[in-house]
């Protein structure tokens, strides 16, 4: 009877796709608020009934962006990446972190918007190339503890720049994220820094003057700069 009512749920909806972002929003917001706690994801409970989850994945996977503005791409793209990232974790769980599951980042598509897309797809040249927003990744969250934290609510066009500049500053003043050491002048920063340098860095300014227009105690220029190592363990709710 389960799988009979989400066949239909998905009939319904690829019937008219009359729901429209609006309702995948929404709908994220309900998913993410039920199985996101404390920054970590609920996993095995999902696996237990993927209904809601698969009905989300199929709105991505159908969701006509042609007329929407770019703040609602953007804000779709996000948690598309997001739940898809989810998606992929509890078809393979359990594991103790997304790089135990083979072409989970360059190999595997999945249909977006009409799109095969990869999620170094998704990041990269839907996000990444088009919007040119280093604090995109602060909001996509790849599965593992390392990433910045996932949320509980959803990116929404409307609070989409508050939301953004609110994930940027929580992750930059989170000792756990950036961890500085202000008698010895030494900051040491994510990884994520390290491999999207292009991002943060311009001719004009380094990465710690990146960090300052977040931090809310900037530091001087002169620290001394490291890169910890990425924690690939699996961010999971337990």
């Amino acid at each position: 009877m389960k799988n009979l009512a989400l066949i239909l749920t998905l009939l319904m909806f690829n019937f008219s796709n009359a729901q429209g972002l609006s309702d995948f929003f929404a709908k994220t917001a309900v998913f993410l608020k039920q199985h996101v706690d404390h920054h970590k994801v609920a996993y095995s409970v999902i696996q237990k009934n993927k209904t809601e989850l698969e009905i989300l994945i199929q709105q991505i996977a159908t969701t006509d962006l042609t007329n929407e503005n770019e703040e609602s791409k953007k804000a779709f793209f996000i948690n598309a990446y997001n739940l898809i990232m989810i998606k992929s974790i509890v078809e393979k769980y359990p594991v103790k972190s997304p790089l135990d599951i083979s072409g989970v980042f360059d190999k595997n598509q999945h249909e977006i918007a009409g799109m095969k897309l990869t999620l170094n797809d998704l990041e990269n040249k839907m996000l990444r190339a088009k919007y040119n927003d280093a604090r995109i990744h602060f909001v996509l969250v790849c599965g593992a503890n390392g990433c910045p934290p996932i949320t509980n609510f959803a990116y929404v066009p409307e609070k989409l720049e508050n939301q953004l500049n609110e994930q940027t500053k929580a992750a930059i003043n989170n000792p756990s994220f950036i961890k500085i050491n202000t008698s010895s002048k030494k900051i040491s920063v994510s990884q994520i820094f390290e491999w999207y340098k292009d991002d943060f860095i311009t001719k004009n300014s380094s990465l710690i003057t990146f960090l300052n227009a977040y931090l809310s105690s900037p530091i001087d220029e002169k620290y001394r700069l490291s890169y910890y190592n990425y924690d690939w363990s699996l961010n999971e709710l337990k």
